[in-house]
């Protein structure tokens, strides 16, 4: 089974995947990275005017496969 790995950066630091997931195929690394995204969305702090992610999948060799952006801007509207 392939060894994907999912590299996380928040606009400031870089997390990089150093253990991977057995996945069966890019579909099913592509499900597991939208759930993680998911999942970081769920949990964004309301207080805060932008938020800024990026998953990128790497496949066994490192390259990267897929990427996912997630995105928070807030702003009042005064009228």
């Amino acid at each position: 089974m392939p060894r994907y790995f999912i590299d996380l950066h928040d606009g400031i630091q870089p997390i990089k995947d150093e253990v991977g997931f057995d996945l069966p195929d890019l579909p099913a690394a592509r499900a597991k990275v939208v759930r993680i995204m998911s999942a970081i969305a769920r949990d964004m702090l309301p207080d805060v005017e932008r938020q800024d992610y990026v998953a990128g999948v790497r496949d066994a060799v490192g390259k990267v496969v897929y990427r996912v952006r997630l995105s928070l801007a807030t702003e009042v509207i005064e009228g």
